[in-house]
C-alpha cells in the first residue's frame, strides 16, 4: 500500500480544427470535466489516482478499527514491541497485520479483523524470515522515545486515517516511522514521524514519482 498517484497517460477528447488542438480532462477524485488550453496541460496526460491508492481509500473508509487500536490489541496477543502495522484486505476480509518484537525474543505477526479488532491469526516468524533481524531491530528501537501508536497518532491529528506505519531506516543514518495516510478526500500521504520528537514531516517523493513530469498527488 505504498503508492503515490501517478501521472497516466489517458485517451482524451480531442477536437482538432483550424491547427487549435483541445484537451478534454478528467479530475481524479471529483469526476468533473475541464478544459484546459493546450498550453496549460499536456495532450492526452492528466494526473488521475491509481488503483492502488483507490484501493486504500476504500480500506481506511471501511476500517472500523484504527491503527493504535491495532496496535493495543496485537501487544494484548504477543506482548513486545511493535514495529509494523499494516492495513491490507487480505483473504479473510479486511485486517489489520501488525509485526511485534516479541518479549521472548522472537518476531510475531499478528493478524487482526479491522472492523472488531478480534485476532484471526497469530504466527511467530522463524529466523531467517525477516529482512533484517531480532538484533538489528533492538538496535534501530534503541533510544526511541516514540512508539508505533504515538506516530500513528501523531500523523492522523493532520493527514487522516492511517494506513501504514513501519520503522524504516533505508538510505538513512537513522531510523524514522515510515507513515502512510489516507485523507478525507481521498489523497494517499506518506510521512516520516522522528522516533525521538514525534516531529511529522513529508517523505521525498519516491524516484518513480520523479519519472512523471515531475507532478505529484
Amino acid at each position: 500500500m505504498k503508492r503515490n498517484i501517478v501521472i497516466a497517460s489517458v485517451a482524451a477528447a480531442a477536437i482538432v480544427g483550424g491547427g487549435a488542438v483541445t484537451a478534454v480532462a478528467l479530475g481524479g477524485d471529483s469526476g468533473q470535466v475541464s478544459s484546459p488550453s493546450a498550453s496549460s496541460a499536456p495532450r492526452s496526460s492528466v494526473s488521475v489516482p491509481d488503483d492502488d491508492v483507490r484501493e486504500d481509500a476504500r480500506e481506511a473508509k471501511a476500517a472500523t478499527v484504527s491503527a493504535p487500536e491495532a496496535a493495543a490489541a496485537a501487544l494484548k496477543a504477543a506482548p513486545g514491541t511493535v514495529t509494523g502495522i499494516d492495513l491490507d484486505q487480505d483473504r479473510p476480509g479486511l485486517v489489520w497485520e501488525v509485526d511485534v518484537l516479541g518479549k521472548d525474543g522472537k518476531w510475531h505477526e499478528v493478524t487482526l479483523d479491522a472492523g472488531n479488532a478480534k485476532v484471526l491469526n497469530q504466527r511467530v516468524e522463524h529466523e531467517g524470515d525477516d529482512d533484517h533481524g531480532v538484533d538489528h531491530a533492538r538496535a534501530e528501537l534503541k533510544g526511541t522515545s516514540v512508539d508505533a501508536t504515538q506516530a500513528a497518532r501523531t500523523a492522523a491529528e493532520r493527514y487522516g486515517t492511517v494506513t501504514s506505519v513501519d520503522l524504516d531506516d533505508d538510505h538513512r543514518s537513522s531510523a524514522v516511522w515510515e507513515v502512510e495516510t489516507v485523507s478525507k478526500d481521498g489523497k494517499e500521504h506518506k510521512l516520516h514521524v522522528d522516533p525521538k520528537t514525534a516531529k511529522v514531516t513529508v517523505a521525498p517523493q519516491d524516484s518513480d514519482d520523479d519519472d512523471n513530469d515531475g507532478h505529484d498527488d
